[in-house]
């Protein structure tokens, strides 16, 4: 059994650890052994999630050094920039308007029961004001905050917090593009510093997938436990009232990971369509059970580089730059949201109105703190500017979660799909790629 275990793929493994923490979940909550799984299970899914964190700044800082100190071109770092900048807008412009297609169309939010939408307001209300906080914060900035915000004060202070990510992102840039203009034998001891630093951190890497299925256990498990509480019957009968809201936003979220994404990359590269799902199907995995794009940057260099042969050069940059500002399945969500939510409350958006949730949804997108949930504060930003009440975010506060796991991979699927089209226009793509001896 043993062996066998040994030989299964990652994805594999991932997909078992997944299954079983939804079950134990199940158990825990017909148990009542939620103390249990507090003391001596949900500590491993934290324990996981801090090693992810870990090394997401190194991880994040060595690659993007070494994807641009690697261009000695500089007509071609700014090229592969404009491209990566302008493929991630594009692409979150078209799931947007995907996304308010679709609610527009099936408006799921006349079926609303108007018994659920108060107890929705009541219970989530502690939760609507702290999350109205937080956006008052980014609403009450100029607007060139979100400009200011890039550029760190102190180095050391941005990369002690992961959420400073477009801080390190700017610094990393500002080194590799120093590396880049300064002659090949000048620099040559720290190039061939980032590539030992380069190694080791995807040594640390891989010795940290090695716990990936334990750790998606743990989370799985606790996911399920802490969203069903003390009565499994009480969320189901939660999914029923919101299920058609959430059978369209997932609608929006596959339609864009399953159908676009594969369409553009089989278009533009030799890659085929069950060979780039199958590929990053690890990365996606972690995404689902994280929430996060940052925590499963790690396996999606790995697969993207060396599964389906980008070059680091472009890997290194296309991919980090993708973890903070390509969020098209948060941008969608937000298209998604607000709609639905205007229809609960009676208020017919007008075209202006819904071209607007696309340009703020699109700019708000960006920058947006590749962590759990931090979609919804972006709402708040959306909602505010066609004049929808916050308040209203109580009624899908509860779902938030769910939706974000299966967002989270729409993001990495773009960002993969990105580091493809942009390494064939390079001609840094070798598929399939070279053995290693």
């Amino acid at each position: 059994m043993l062996k066998y275990w040994k030989n299964l793929q990652l994805y594999w493994k991932i997909l078992i650890g997944m299954a079983i923490g939804t079950l134990w979940g199940v158990i825990a909550i017909t148990l009542d052994l939620h103390q249990f799984n507090q003391n001596w299970i949900e500590p491993w899914g934290t324990i996981f999630l801090n090693m992810l964190r870990l090394i997401a700044i190194p991880l994040l800082f060595v690659t993007l050094v070494k994807g641009m100190g690697g261009l000695s071109d500089l007509t071609k770092l700014s090229r592969i920039g404009a491209k990566t900048i302008g493929f991630f807008m594009i692409s979150t412009v078209v799931a947007i308007t995907i996304g308010l297609i679709l609610v527009n169309t099936t408006t799921p939010g006349l079926a609303f029961p108007e018994r659920t939408r108060a107890e929705m307001q009541k219970l989530h209300s502690e939760d609507v004001e702290a999350r109205r906080a937080v956006a008052d914060e980014v609403g009450e900035a100029g607007p060139l905050q979100f400009v200011v915000d890039i550029v760190p004060a102190n180095l050391v202070d941005a990369a002690s917090d992961n959420e400073n990510i477009l801080q390190i992102i700017f610094f990393a840039i500002l080194f590799g593009l120093a590396l880049a203009l300064i002659p090949g034998e000048k620099v040559k001891t720290i190039q061939n510093v980032f590539d030992g630093l380069n190694e080791v951190v995807i040594k640390i890497v891989m010795m940290i997938m090695k716990f990936a299925p334990y750790g998606v256990l743990a989370l799985m498990a606790t996911l399920v436990v802490d969203f069903a509480g003390d009565d499994i019957s009480e969320t189901l009968n939660m999914f029923a009232s919101m299920g058609f809201y959430m059978i369209i936003a997932i609608t929006g979220f596959l339609t864009m990971t399953y159908i676009v994404y594969p369409a553009v990359v089989m278009l533009t590269t030799p890659i085929g369509y069950k060979k780039f799902f199958k590929t990053i199907l690890p990365a996606k995995m972690i995404a689902f059970s994280t929430s996060s794009t940052a925590a499963a940057l790690p396996v999606l260099l790995e697969e993207v580089e060396n599964k389906l042969g980008v070059s680091k050069a472009i890997s290194g940059f296309v991919l980090p730059v993708g973890v903070t500002f390509n969020m098209d399945g948060t941008a969608m969500y937000q298209g998604i949201a607000a709609v639905f939510i205007a229809q609960v409350i009676g208020i017919e958006l007008t075209i202006a109105q819904q071209l607007t949730i696309v340009l703020t949804a699109t700019l708000a997108s960006i920058g947006t703190p590749s962590v759990p949930s931090a979609g919804i504060v972006m709402l708040v930003i959306v909602l505010n500017a066609v004049g929808l009440p916050i308040e209203a975010l109580a009624m899908i506060m509860a779902l938030d979660r769910p939706l974000d796991m299966v967002r989270t991979i729409v993001n990495i699927a773009g960002d993969a799909a990105a580091a493809l089209i942009i390494g064939k226009t390079e001609n840094e793509l070798s598929y399939p790629p070279p053995l290693k001896a």
